[in-house]
């Protein structure tokens, strides 16, 4: 953001105002989760239908895996660090590199990923219940090193830097619309724990758990990892005349010439740090949530342990490298991915809040008969997928421009809102068409209750307390997985 004219105090208004607009959707739409106790890939079958709804799981595992071989490689960005403070002559591989050109990566980086890429292998093995100390560990060593980090930046620098006193370099209209685009990235950056939500928030054990942590932690916890990202930023400029805006790119920098023992230490232990991070943001974010995608669509031959491993292999053969050679094809990248989401996104959050208006039945979850409420056409909803399209199809011409083409400024305008309005659309003409043609169970007073009687809450409870609950039961899906030829 700030290498595009913002000054940093208008850079972190745009990550507050950008993750504290998303957190709210994510509240929306996990609520079904939390009050229910099922997964996105059930959830989304009460907008889209039994069948209708795979191509939504589909997409949001795809999002996964890719998002998996992203942390990944800025995992084997910090394993390369934490080698060349142990052994300086890890840097040196590079001039033996025996990778083409065309790779986009070299020798020596690749190792590095291989690495972190194995070490993450054993963790997605075991139950997300079984590594709770991993994440412990994640939630005491990350935050010292974080902090350790911040401090020693300023005291490098003898002071915060000058990128804190530097005023913004653009004006008017062209700072308003940098501005919204900074924002856009932050909210697209969240986009794929939008859709996701419920499968977290199943976990819930009161409804309440899934609404002010998340409220209050994304915009909170996003913020103050950018302001000491900012400092310690500006406070590089100071040490090396120019400013380094990846703290791994930093930590890599205080390793050359000839750093002292110490220096060497405290850059090991930061970036041990780091890579305990990624490791963790991986597991939890991107394997776990593709297992359950994955469950969902091929449930006779996948579980959670399995669609976890499917991730790591897409991961590796994606080159995700090639994602983050500069920040620009990344935030495209996003903007692309999030008309997709966003639209499945309106749809979900529409049909809960404003169609169903919290009155499910859980059972027609689990069945194919035509007589459930989810079975719509064949078993697929023509209403939600009018709306799906609508809410893509406002972004095709910007997303034309954002690969090179030449369209109107509106177009790209819109396209740099992608999340807005292609949440915005498609909930709008979801609405629409259910006023004219209402489904089922449709524009009763609001109340959050299950219709049918019958709820997998208690089992749930039993199946999370099991060693073998990593498998496909552990999704909520049990009952349809295992009695119901239908994902």
């Amino acid at each position: 953001m700030i290498t595009d004219g913002l000054s940093w105090w208008q850079a972190w208004v745009c990550v507050w105002l950008g993750y504290g607009i998303v957190a709210p959707f994510i509240v929306l739409n996990a609520r079904p989760g939390a009050i229910q106790h099922i997964t996105f890939p059930v959830v989304a079958r009460t907008s889209f239908g039994l069948w209708g709804s795979l191509w939504c799981t589909f997409n949001r595992g795809a999002m996964a895996c890719i998002w998996y071989g992203v942390q990944a490689s800025i995992g084997g960005s910090c394993v390369l660090v934490m080698l060349r403070s142990m052994w300086p002559s890890v840097q040196n591989i590079r001039g033996s590199n025996s990778m083409p050109e065309s790779s986009g990566t070299n020798t020596r980086d690749f190792m590095c990923f291989f690495l972190f890429w194995l070490i993450s292998l054993p963790a997605i093995w075991f139950p997300i219940h079984k590594i709770r100390h991993l994440f412990t560990a994640k939630a005491i060593v990350v935050p010292i090193a974080g902090i350790a980090f911040f401090v020693w930046s300023i005291v490098k620098a003898k002071g915060v830097g000058p990128i804190i006193h530097r005023p913004a370099k653009l004006h008017g209209s062209e700072l308003g619309w940098v501005m919204v685009k900074s924002l856009m990235s932050c909210i697209s950056n969240m986009a794929t724990l939008v859709v996701n939500a419920p499968d977290f928030a199943s976990r819930a054990h009161r409804p309440s758990n899934a609404v002010m942590p998340q409220l209050i932690s994304v915009p909170l916890g996003f913020s103050l990892v950018s302001f000491l990202g900012i400092i310690v930023s500006s406070s590089s400029e100071v040490i090396y005349g120019e400013p380094v805006w990846s703290p791994v790119d930093l930590l890599g920098k205080l390793l050359d010439g000839n750093p002292s023992h110490a220096t060497r230490f405290g850059v090991w232990f930061i970036s041990a740090s780091f890579i305990l991070a990624q490791l963790g943001t991986n597991i939890s974010a991107n394997s776990v949530s593709a297992g359950c995608d994955l469950t969902a669509l091929f449930p006779r031959f996948i579980n959670i342990r399995r669609g976890g491993y499917i991730a790591a292999i897409v991961g590796l053969a994606m080159c995700p490298w090639q994602l983050l050679k500069d920040s620009n094809s990344f935030t495209s990248y996003l903007s692309a991915y999030s008309v997709f989401l966003s639209s499945i996104a309106g749809v979900m959050i529409t049909e809960y809040w404003l169609i169903r208006r919290g009155h499910y039945r859980i059972a027609d979850l689990y069945h194919t008969e035509r007589t459930g409420w989810y079975w719509y056409t064949l078993g697929i909803n023509p209403k939600a997928y009018v709306a799906y399209i609508s809410g893509i199809l406002i972004n095709v011409v910007g997303f034309a421009g954002a690969t090179g083409q030449t369209v109107p400024l509106a177009a790209t305008r819109i396209y740099q809102m992608a999340f807005f309005t292609g949440f915005g659309v498609s909930s709008i003409i979801y609405y629409v068409l259910n006023r004219i043609w209402p489904s089922p169970g449709s524009w009763q007073t609001f109340e959050e209750v299950d219709e049918s009687g019958w709820h997998p809450v208690e089992e749930h409870r039993r199946d999370s307390e099991e060693e073998d609950s990593y498998s496909v039961k552990k999704q909520g899906d049990d009952a349809f997985v295992r009695e119901v030829p239908v994902a």
